[in-house]
């Protein structure tokens, strides 16, 4: 290798200027429970000063003058230690992340998740590859972070199968499985646990609207066809013809010339197909037909419906069911006591999550006590309506302001907590739906999850990089990545504002427009 011509990758291995600034300004951060604590802190001592300044606004739709609330008094204290563990125990994301990750555990654990992966992502035709890469990185976010961690290292293979640099395989998919983490052709996790939270913030405005799981997904659909094609796009105009001048000096990717199952994975997958196949059919003969147990008693209709309502359970049964077929058929799960310990996989993983959510609880609910949300809400929507913001460009600067904040704060439900009690509310004032301000968020949100060093994710594409090249350094793999980021978010934001021309449905019964 020393003769060949080729970069060793060392030309832009640093991390100063921007980067480094970035870097070292995000390690600076403390964790996300400390920086909540601090924001509860702060709301409290805010609201003391704002109600003895008298501090208030109408709210335009009841007339009603909202006053702010001093919570530095015995009533606020008293309120917060009578309602500090059922805010925990009542918050709406908790219990519902958990169901959700428990059946998703099952799904993983035994093989499933990866192998249905696998199979997808080597059985497509060459001239389709790459946008397939990229949807299966989008879509892989239904397991969690299942996509970001198998996703680039089958890439990578293909990659190599294609003749092509393995790195390249990697950039691509990790930036697909990053940077469109928030989109999906199927409901995930995502799409439950911003819901929850949104809905735990609509219902302060009013107790009869919801925000379901399903709330954004044709725009996600359409999203993850957007970031597959325009993701190839980046591969071939940008990221294929940079890494093909990087040398590879480590170990070579083992080429696989057949992607074939084993016999264990064949019957696997046979077995958790047919398990599929028949949940499916159970799911659509209590909801498809007139008068099924899972529509709405009164109006016979899907939406809002109990089967949208309890998504979540039976999407845990379509992950888990499937998911134990298959376990059982290859040997990963031997007994029930095998499924328990997958389901408790999945919870130990969420025990930062748990931890977290113990005090954006009290967050949300603090914010809420004290009326600075509603005062908040009238405010900004009065200073938005005189600025004449109110539309695409008001728009783009909230999602240009959520994915630089993503940059140096990677839990998307922790900054979703801080921006949905006081965004939901202001558009609300606007007519804007609260699953279109979800929706936008969402698009900032993912966009730049790629480029930052800060993504717990991250170290793990740098050592798979320094498999192939240890002298490629961070500064080289961001600068990899910054297109995704740059065009994507481009593309995203002209598919939204064409969504918002046409006024198209964004998810099943949701508008851009309160209806």
């Amino acid at each position: 290798m020393a003769k060949d011509k080729k970069s060793n990758g060392t030309a832009d291995n640093n991390s100063g200027g921007f980067l480094g600034w970035i870097e070292q300004m995000g390690n600076k951060l403390p964790h996300p429970f400390w920086i909540f604590v601090w924001i509860c802190i702060l709301i409290v001592v805010t609201s003391a000063v704002t109600a003895w300044l008298g501090v208030s606004a109408v709210d335009p739709g009841s007339g009603r003058v909202v006053e702010a609330q001093n919570l530095m008094s015995g009533e606020g204290l008293r309120r917060f230690v009578e309602h500090m563990v059922s805010n925990f125990a009542y918050f709406a994301p908790f219990g519902l992340v958990l169901v959700m990750l428990m059946g998703v555990s099952i799904a993983e654990r035994s093989g499933l998740l990866t192998v249905a992966l696998r199979t997808v992502a080597f059985s497509v035709p060459k001239k389709i590859v790459l946008p397939v890469i990229f949807i299966i990185g989008a879509c892989g976010n239904i397991g969690s972070d299942a996509g970001i961690v198998i996703v680039p290292p089958i890439a990578a293979l293909i990659f190599t199968q294609m003749g092509l640099n393995p790195i390249a395989g990697l950039i691509a998919g990790y930036a697909g499985a990053t940077a469109g983490f928030t989109a999906n052709f199927f409901i995930a996790g995502t799409d439950v646990l911003l819901a929850g939270i949104s809905t735990e913030i609509t219902q302060h405005i009013d107790p009869s609207l919801e925000v379901s799981a399903t709330a954004n997904w044709y725009f996600m659909i359409a999203s993850t066809f957007l970031l597959g094609f325009g993701g190839a796009f980046i591969a071939r105009k940008y990221t294929i013809p940079r890494t093909s001048q990087f040398a590879i000096l480590g170990e070579t990717a083992e080429v696989v010339e057949s992607p074939a199952l084993t016999p264990s994975e064949r019957k696997g997958m046979k077995h958790a197909g047919l398990a599929l196949l028949v949940y499916v059919i159970l799911v659509l003969l209590v909801v498809v037909p007139s008068g099924a147990p899972l529509r709405d008693p009164e109006t016979g209709g899907l939406v809002p419906s109990p089967f949208l309502r309890g998504l979540v359970p039976i999407l845990f049964f379509m992950f888990a069911i499937p998911g134990y077929f298959y376990g059982r058929a290859t040997g990963s799960i031997k007994n029930g006591n095998d499924v328990l310990k997958h389901m408790e996989h999945g919870m130990k993983e969420l025990s930062g999550y748990i931890v977290l959510m113990l005090v954006v609880a009290q967050f949300i609910n603090l914010f809420y006590w004290s009326n600075l949300d509603t005062i908040l809400a009238i405010r900004g929507a009065e200073l938005l309506k005189a600025s004449g913001l109110t539309g695409p460009v008001m728009f783009a600067l909230f999602m240009i302001i959520v994915a630089l904040l993503n940059i140096f704060l990677g839990s998307g439900s922790a900054k979703w907590a801080i921006f949905a009690p006081v965004f939901i509310p202001m558009l609300y004032q606007l007519n804007y739906s609260p699953a279109f301000v979800q929706l936008m968020y969402r698009v900032g949100d993912s966009i730049t999850n790629c480029v930052t060093p800060l993504y717990v994710y991250f170290p793990l594409l740098l050592g798979w990089i320094h498999k192939y090249n240890k002298n490629i350094g961070i500064g080289t793999i961001v600068s990899l990545l910054i297109p995704y980021a740059v065009i994507l978010f481009i593309m995203w934001l002209v598919l939204l504002f064409v969504w918002f021309g046409l006024n198209l449905p964004i998810g099943v019964g949701e508008w851009i427009y309160i209806q």
